[in-house]
């Protein structure tokens, strides 16, 4: 039997949504184990001076608890 656990990470990228989802999940396998999913929650555009200057997600990563 496998039991999971979900964590909320935020994330910025300065190049795409894409990037920033990819980029959270490369930190998040630093960190934890076994790393299974990520659901993207919400997604913003950083605005500065009418400019879109960044791209931030929240992730909820799935990862298995260890035995």
């Amino acid at each position: 039997m496998s039991v999971a656990k979900v964590t909320e990470i935020i994330v910025e990228s300065e190049k795409s949504f894409e990037d920033a989802v990819v980029q959270g999940v490369k930190r998040a396998n630093k960190t934890l184990d076994q790393v299974k999913a990520a659901w993207i929650k919400e997604q913003q555009a950083v605005i500065d001076n009418g400019e879109v200057v960044g791209f931030r997600v929240v992730l909820k990563v799935t990862f298995l608890l260890k035995d």
